[in-house]
């Protein structure tokens, strides 16, 4: 077997939890007319596919901007915005009706292709759209009549989850219909959002140009908190990415767990963003990503799997299983995405105001990210609150760590009585000890 199949086997071995964690789960997936012409679709439409079997329910909202922007110059009907909000007047809603009906049925046949040898063989899917968006006109804003430009008014909830209780994928287009039997030009966020939030969707998985959401300095950010996003929100944005960032504040707001971004140009960029610990382009949620907590007895599974290859390779003291649950409540952990990344403990001797800082480990593939700095920091945090002057740490390997973080070198007298006792003369561990105050 070549190590490239070995790859392959472990990667499929790491997406199990994955699998497993979204069947049965509903993700709406949102991607404008940009997307569709992008000569990676074809494979976004087969990762969909793919979803599909695993037992994902799945709403697909589409855009159609550039498409009915070909259409409005083919008919020689003027441009209208205001705003950066398209103006829809009789003669565009017909450019609009066409281009969205056009991608609609570009999007179905390339879900209904099951050539053999194709990823796309044997899937057999069924794509259901309709008139399941009610909308409202926008009116008059400002002076300004948008016309047929409309808003999202009500989303057929019953309708969507009888469809998606057969089996089958929702495609939803950016046009809406009113009881009154009036055709509104809708913004796909706005349809993808409302439908997020009506079906009480597990995820919102936007497609864009970008890696994912950047920031001013055009660097990709890869795990979002509310917080973090509503000071995006306050930034100078381009249209389009405030409205991606506005619709996932709402569905944020709403209730709906997390968020993602991913872009429609890089091959496989959807699964790897939802069956890898890792993903591919940014995660928006309520609280961060990654959480820094005190331990629980939930997590001694986590940590012995963290600091495991550590004890065997001599670097760490190796604890017991038991020794561990009656310990946990002097551990700090970081956690990303339901594993143990990153621990330490702080064992306090009260009488001499010292404490011992023991058991730090940062997983192999997480190193290099400050994950150690920000636990050592929680730790220092920890000591001062129980009234301590100063910690102190044995090692036998990362000494030069310790003493980039303020550590300094001391010797075995300096350590509290009854470590003292206990230290091991064999192991030979040197001492470093931090002042707090």
């Amino acid at each position: 077997m070549v190590m490239s199949d070995i790859d392959s086997i472990k990667l499929f071995r790491n997406s199990a939890p994955y699998i497993n964690a979204h069947r049965g789960k509903t993700f709406v997936l949102m991607f404008g007319g940009e997307a569709i012409e992008d000569g990676n679709f074809a494979n976004i439409i087969s990762d969909i596919a793919l979803l599909n079997s695993l037992g994902v329910r799945l709403v697909l909202v589409h855009g159609a901007r550039p498409q009915i922007d070909q259409r409005i110059a083919l008919r020689g009907v003027e441009k209208r915005f205001c705003n950066d909000i398209r103006i829809t007047d009789k003669q565009t809603l017909e450019s609009v009706k066409d281009a969205a009906g056009s991608v609609r049925s570009q999007i179905e046949a390339l879900l209904t292709m099951g050539l053999a040898n194709s990823p796309m063989h044997g899937a057999q899917i069924r794509v259901c759209s309709g008139n399941l968006v009610v909308a409202m006109p926008m009116g008059v804003r400002d002076g300004i009549d948008y016309e047929h430009t409309g808003l999202v008014r009500r989303i057929d909830v019953n309708g969507i989850n009888d469809h998606l209780q057969d089996g089958s994928i929702v495609l939803l287009s950016p046009m809406g219909y009113s009881p009154t039997g009036e055709v509104f030009n809708l913004s796909h966020e706005d349809v993808a959002t409302q439908a997020a939030i009506a079906l009480s969707a597990d995820k919102l998985v936007i497609f864009t140009e970008q890696e994912g959401i950047v920031d001013q300095q055009n660097k990709l950010r890869r795990n979002i908190d509310s917080a973090q996003l509503t000071d995006m929100l306050n930034e100078p944005l381009q249209h389009s990415q405030h409205a991606i960032l506005t619709g996932i504040h709402h569905a944020l707001e709403a209730g709906i767990p997390r968020c993602h971004c991913v872009s429609y140009k890089t091959d496989g960029a959807l699964l790897q963003e939802l069956f890898t610990r890792d993903g591919a382009g940014s995660l928006v949620s309520k609280r961060h990503y990654e959480q820094l907590r005190q331990a629980k007895i939930e997590d001694v599974g986590g940590i012995l799997q963290l600091i495991n290859p550590l004890e065997e390779k001599g670097i760490l003291v190796k604890r017991s299983r038991e020794l561990l649950e009656s310990e946990i409540e002097q551990f700090t952990l970081i956690e990303r995405d339901g594993m143990v990344v990153a621990c330490a403990a702080l064992y306090p001797y009260r009488d001499e105001r010292i404490g011992e800082l023991a058991c730090v480990a940062t997983h192999s593939d997480y190193r290099g990210k400050n994950r150690g700095e920000r636990i050592l920091e929680a730790i220092r945090e920890r000591a001062l609150q129980q009234g301590l002057d100063s910690i102190f740490v044995l090692t036998t390997v990362t000494a030069h760590w310790f003493q980039e973080q303020g550590f300094v070198l001391a010797n075995v007298e300096t350590l509290p009585e009854s470590k003292k006792r206990l230290y091991n003369y064999q192991r030979n561990s040197k001492v470093f000890k931090l002042d707090l105050r």
